[in-house]
């Protein structure tokens, strides 16, 4: 089976699974995945049936987010379900990890990515709504202890907030090879009105980089600057990042999304195997375009 092309010709690659819609934080941005009153969440054979679906189609990475997917006690049973050609890597806000790495890593989990938007316990808190810093930097050792590499660490710059803190997290992570920071604009979500432009920071990036990687996904820009990896993710009023997205999204209550900013072309796939799913995996993929053009 060929791999899925939407009307635009941008191909399907890379799925993200939304786990659950539970949370153990109440970040002051959280677009909890563009998820509308969501219900109950997927089970352990439900989500192995997407999976062998997507492998059909050639999909070859998924990523686990949530809300929070280590709040998910069968989280390695279900990394356990991935296809052998599948790459698999985990979204997760690391107050849980410290335990689960190790088991995650087993399971066949590949990387993590991390969020953590603040290294002030003060600044931490106020943006996460708990005081939990301590367990998300245990989280990024036992990850690296792992091996669960390379760790993305997602910073959401916040104007006013933590914008003064982007120097502090790229010494956070110069010269660690298995480190990566994610500088990432804040989406217009919900009453949160604290959007910071990365454009002046990017260009300030792009004048003091000794290289300059252009990913695949999104069109991202990687930038290595005094000996870190810092990579900028602007989806906002951004063309070509969605001309270049190559994600279908699958919510934790079952339904296929086309794009994580529309709710009103989602495909119900609860309930469907086989054949059948493989049709509405065809459908949401015709329903693809990007939200910027």
């Amino acid at each position: 089976m060929v791999r899925l092309k939407d009307p635009f010709d941008r191909p399907v690659s890379n799925l993200r699974v939304s786990l659950t819609s539970r949370c153990n934080l109440s970040c002051i941005y959280c677009h909890a995945e563009g998820e509308e009153r969501p219900g109950d969440q997927l089970s352990c054979s439900e989500i192995a049936e997407i999976l062998r679906v997507a492998d059909r189609f050639e999909i070859r990475h998924v990523k686990f987010t949530g809300g929070e997917p280590c709040l998910r006690e069968d989280l390695a049973e279900i990394v356990s379900l991935v296809p052998d050609k599948m790459e698999c890597s985990l979204t997760t806000n690391g107050t849980l990890l410290a335990d689960m790495a190790g088991d995650l890593a087993d399971a066949g989990l590949s990387r993590v990515n991390i969020s953590i938007d603040s290294l002030n316990r003060e600044t931490y808190t106020k943006i996460a709504g708990k005081d939990c810093l301590s367990d998300v930097l245990a989280g990024i050792e036992a990850a690296l202890d792992a091996k669960l590499v390379p760790v993305k660490l997602n910073m959401v710059v916040l104007s006013g907030i933590n914008d003064h803190e982007v120097d502090d997290f790229v010494r956070f992570v110069r010269g660690n090879r298995n480190l990566v920071l994610q500088l990432i604009e804040l989406l217009g979500f919900r009453d949160c009105d604290h959007h910071y432009d990365l454009r002046d920071l990017e260009t300030r990036l792009a004048k003091n980089a000794r290289e300059i990687f252009t990913r695949r996904m999104h069109h991202r820009r990687k930038y290595c600057v005094d000996n870190a990896e810092v990579e900028i993710v602007r989806p906002l009023h951004n063309t070509e990042f969605c001309a270049y997205c190559n994600r279908l999204r699958v919510t934790s209550d079952g339904k296929l999304k086309p794009c994580l900013l529309r709710s009103d072309n989602l495909v119900d796939i609860r309930g469907a195997s086989g054949e059948k799913l493989e049709e509405l995996f065809r459908e949401a993929v015709r329903r693809r375009a990007p939200y910027y053009r």
